[in-house]
C-alpha cells in the first residue's frame, strides 16, 4: 500500500478513473444520493490517496485557501467500504492536515462534514462553525481547525 499526493495533472488515467469510481460507489450509490459528483473542482485540487495496486482504499482532495473557502479545505473524504475500521480514515486526515500545515503553510482548514462524523473531526481539533444543514438530503456541518501558532 502506498500513499500518494498528486495534482490533477499528475494523476494517471487509471488513478483518476479509480478515484471517481470510488466516489460514485460511496457518495452516490451507497448513500443513495444522486448529485453532481464531477463538480469542476478536481482540476484545482491536490488528491491524496492510499493505493493498493490499482485500487484506491482511502481518498480526499485538498484545496489551498481561497479556492473553496477563505481557509484551506479538505473534501470528498472517503474510505472504501471493505477497508473501513482499519485506521485509514485517521491516517488520511493526519496526512492531509500535515500537508496543509507544513507544505502549504496554511493557518486554518475548513470542512463541510457529514454530521454523523462530527466527533471524528472533533478528534482532530475541528470545531463547528455552523448549525446542521441539509446538503443533497444529508445532514452536514461546517467545521474549522486552526493550526498551532495560527491566529484564532
Amino acid at each position: 500500500m502506498d500513499w500518494k499526493l498528486k495534482s490533477f495533472e499528475e494523476l494517471s488515467k487509471e488513478e483518476l478513473y479509480q478515484i471517481v469510481k470510488l466516489r460514485i460507489d460511496v457518495f452516490i450509490v451507497e448513500q443513495d444520493c444522486p448529485y453532481h459528483e464531477l463538480d469542476d473542482m478536481d482540476q484545482k485540487a491536490h488528491h491524496l490517496f492510499l493505493a493498493e495496486g490499482s485500487a484506491i482504499l482511502a481518498y480526499c482532495r485538498l484545496f489551498r485557501s481561497g479556492w473553496v473557502y477563505d481557509e484551506a479545505s479538505i473534501g470528498r473524504v472517503i474510505v472504501r467500504s471493505r477497508d473501513r475500521g482499519k485506521g485509514h480514515a485517521k491516517a488520511l486526515l493526519d496526512k492531509a492536515l500535515s500537508f496543509l500545515e507544513n507544505e502549504w503553510k496554511e493557518t486554518a482548514v475548513k470542512i463541510k462534514g457529514q454530521d454523523y462524523l462530527r466527533s471524528f473531526y472533533r478528534s482532530f481539533g475541528f470545531q463547528e462553525v455552523s448549525e446542521v444543514y441539509l446538503e443533497d438530503g444529508i445532514p452536514h456541518v461546517d467545521m474549522v481547525k486552526s493550526f498551532s501558532g495560527a491566529p484564532r
